[in-house]
């Protein structure tokens, strides 16, 4: 616990903070000078999905058969029942089951 409060440790969490605030405020920032069109508007409404295929890409590549059953788990929950919370809790739960069931590394 003491090493993860080391000045080196909460300097970097800091710097990482003022880094995702300065990323945030400058994109509501630049958003002042964009004109609002229904071609921009189509992007940012798909961008949350874009964002998150691409973070969930690497590790169901990486993750075998068991990370891939879960997200495709989940996308079926997000779909059918269109709540995040059920779909991530169904995720997490197939994953658990894989892994006890001896499934996966």
């Amino acid at each position: 616990m003491t090493e993860m409060l080391r000045p080196e440790v909460m300097f970097a969490f800091v710097v990482m903070m003022a880094v995702t605030v300065a990323s945030r405020l400058g994109g509501f920032w630049l958003m002042r000078y964009v004109t609002i069109t229904p071609r921009v508007r189509r992007m940012l409404e798909a961008l949350p999905g874009s964002i998150i295929v691409a973070a969930a890409l690497p590790v169901a590549v990486d993750g075998g058969v068991v990370v891939v059953g879960a997200i495709v788990a989940a996308m079926i929950v997000t779909v059918v029942r269109r709540n995040d919370f059920i779909a991530v809790f169904t995720g997490m739960a197939v994953a658990a089951l894989a892994r006890a069931a001896g499934l996966g590394g």
